[in-house]
């Protein structure tokens, strides 16, 4: 007795197209030899591919309907090939079970983090933890499998290559990258095609990312087709978008930095020195002379951050002051202030 495709997986005669594109998602996903380890699981995979082939295509599907696995590939007994009673017809699987698996999922291999983990000489705070390829687009069926060989009648030619859209994510930086300027290194994983046009092999790639001094938020680095390469597309360009990362001691306002000095009312006043951090762990004296009012704001000239398109150059550092209230006063302080201070 031949194959039972709808038993493979997991389906009855009647299954709609829909449903027979799900029952292949879910049995490919648990038998891909990449997570299932058993044995068997490589013959399991390829048979499940198989099995779609062949409900996945009108023609084939009806013939295999009717006459069952010896009919599809004109084996003796079936109603193919050299049978003068049925239609003649041969079918063999000669599809790359893990090209059909990407394909299926639009290039991108839903096991996979296209981002790894940062190396030795690499980012060791990795911002890409898991921006994976399955997560990049909607999962589709392949239709007639226009990207791999048809054998028999039922063949197609595969249509004109369609570009991914661009892959987006941040690239977030400190404040001392951006000062400095910095290197960034991340190790990724995509697919490419093999010499043969159609098979579908995984290779790792280092993307090294220059930060420029000054480079604001939202400036974009692209690095053109590094997404993945199927049959039946132009892989997508990488895009990363700086996202700056909160500071523990400034504000960033374009290249401008803003620094929250902390005074009591008693120096508000009457006047103190501020010492005031520089990003370059210098220490710059404030003297505050005049009533420091709610609101009031000291600029700091070329102490911020370098300008992207004159570097030389930097912006302002800008102090702003918390002033701090006492939370109780004695009745002889209030007296005293009544007196002074004026209504």
């Amino acid at each position: 007795m031949g194959k039972d495709y709808y038993k493979i997986l997991g389906l009855s005669k009647g299954a709609s197209e829909e449903d027979i594109k799900k029952a292949y998602r879910k049995q490919a996903l648990k038998y891909h030899p990449d997570k299932n380890k058993d044995p068997g699981a490589e013959d399991r995979f390829k048979e499940i591919a198989e099995a779609y082939d062949v409900l996945s295509d009108p023609k084939r599907r009806d013939i295999f309907d009717k006459y069952g696995e010896e009919g599809l590939k004109g084996t003796p007994g079936g109603a193919g090939g050299c049978n003068s009673n049925g239609p003649s017809f041969s079918y063999s699987f000669h599809g790359d079970p893990h090209a059909m698996f990407t394909e299926f999922f639009g290039g991108r291999n839903p096991f996979d983090n296209f981002f790894g983990r940062s190396e030795e000489d690499m980012e060791t705070d990795d911002p890409f933890a898991g921006f994976g390829m399955g997560g990049m687009g909607g999962m589709g069926g392949f239709g007639n499998m226009g990207g791999f060989p048809r054998a028999g009648p039922g063949r197609r030619e595969p249509g004109p290559k369609k570009p991914d859209p661009p892959i987006v994510r941040e690239l977030p930086v400190t404040l001392e990258d951006v000062f400095n300027g910095c290197t960034k290194k991340m190790k990724i994983s995509h697919k490419r095609l093999g010499p043969d046009g159609r098979s579908v092999r995984t290779e790792d790639k280092i993307l090294t990312i220059q930060v420029k001094k000054g480079w604001k938020e939202g400036t974009k680095i692209t690095f053109p087709r590094e997404g993945d390469e199927t049959p039946t597309n132009i892989p997508a360009d990488i895009v990363f978008v700086l996202k700056d990362k909160p500071h523990s001691v400034y504000k960033r306002e374009s290249s401008d930095l803003v620094y929250q000095a902390k005074i009591s009312l008693r120096e508000a006043l009457c006047g103190c020195t501020v010492n005031v951090p520089t990003l370059d762990a210098r220490t710059i004296p404030l003297t505050l002379k005049d009533i420091v009012r709610p609101g009031t704001k000291r600029r700091i000239s070329n102490e911020g951050l370098p300008f992207p398109k004159s570097p030389e150059q930097r912006g302002d550092l800008i102090v702003e002051f918390d002033i701090r209230f006492p939370e109780r006063l004695p009745a002889a302080s209030k007296e005293t202030l009544e007196r002074v201070l004026p209504a």
